[in-house]
């Protein structure tokens, strides 16, 4: 693992990395760990998923929190963060691509606060991306504000994956944000589990592979 260590507003930009060398790789995945949690916890789901010849690029969130508030507050209530989060993102998709790897083999994924900083960043910033997996997520805010999303991701699969009921996330945002990102044309798959709880299936890794990774 490597790490290289940028300030970037609120958030000190550090990178882990790991899976094939950036410099030699064709393909990359941009995985993003949620609340609590930390770029080492996130790369360790790689072994689940179909990504053996992908470089592995994990940010740390300072304080391991993206933004302070549930996603469901007023954007300006998580602010400065939620800023600083998205710029993380974009530089790191910038390295990504300055080390030769084309916009349409990045992948992202993220679980939960990270699944919607993933879905947040890819809607503000549509491109044919390689994929998106988003582990319990949606997009950022109070409501949606869909003047902040722009592009056109032309059929890049797109899987999201929650319980209902989930303690963060309401299943109906998780529609409402499949629903826009689709207006945006992705190829959305959204999948419900009942009663599952806040985490990550083996379903739903076996749909990541299947529609995402393949």
């Amino acid at each position: 693992m490597a790490g290289i260590v940028h300030l970037c507003g609120m958030h000190t930009k550090q990178i882990i990395t790991a899976g094939a060398d950036l410099s030699t790789a064709k393909k990359a995945l941009i995985m993003i760990h949620g609340r609590g949690g930390s770029a080492q916890d996130i790369l360790s789901l790689a072994q689940h998923l179909n990504v053996k010849a992908y470089a592995l690029v994990a940010p740390q969130a300072t304080n391991h929190t993206w933004y302070p508030f549930s996603f469901m507050a007023p954007p300006q209530q998580n602010e400065p963060w939620l800023s600083s989060a998205l710029q993380v993102l974009e530089d790191t998709v910038d390295e990504v691509v300055d080390s030769g790897i084309a916009k349409e083999n990045i992948y992202f994924l993220g679980f939960s606060q990270g699944a919607c900083l993933t879905l947040e960043f890819i809607a503000r910033n549509a491109a044919r991306f390689g994929g998106a997996v988003a582990f319990t997520g949606g997009l950022i805010g109070d409501k949606i504000y869909p003047e902040n999303y722009k592009g056109d991701f032309a059929q890049t699969p797109i899987f999201i994956g929650t319980s209902d009921p989930d303690p963060h996330v309401p299943v109906e945002r998780v529609y409402a944000s499949a629903n826009i990102l689709r207006d945006m044309n992705a190829d959305i798959t959204e999948k419900v589990y009942t009663n599952m709880g806040h985490t990550i299936s083996q379903n739903e890794v076996d749909l990541a592979n299947q529609l995402v990774f393949k």
